[in-house]
């Protein structure tokens, strides 16, 4: 009986005693993780800046073409490609500024 006692308090002190270890390589893990995505924030916000601008040249031309064709609906169209284009623009600032590099 005495024997076993020892063996599971040979296992609690191991077991309390690795915590730390592992907790430690989380820490690493995390940082290392951060480091790697915030090196693919600025070619990803460049993407996005580059798929607004040319979601805005083919708005553009889109609204352009409809009104030299008097389609008098060209708010509606004018609000939905500008509002696109906004969203992207605004997305790829929000991108930089939740990693902290703005």
């Amino acid at each position: 009986m005495n024997k076993i006692k020892k063996m599971w308090a040979t296992a609690v002190v191991l077991a309390l005693g690795s915590a730390p270890a592992f907790a430690q390589n989380g820490v690493t893990g995390l940082n290392t993780a951060t480091s790697s995505l915030k090196t693919y924030v600025d070619p990803v916000t460049n993407i996005a800046l580059v798929i607004g601008g040319i979601v805005g040249i083919v708005g553009a031309i889109r609204v352009y073409s409809k009104w030299n064709s008097g389609d008098q609906d060209i708010n509606k169209e004018l609000m939905g490609w500008g509002g696109s284009c906004v969203f992207l623009v605004v997305s790829a600032v929000i991108i930089k500024a939740f990693f902290g590099l703005t």
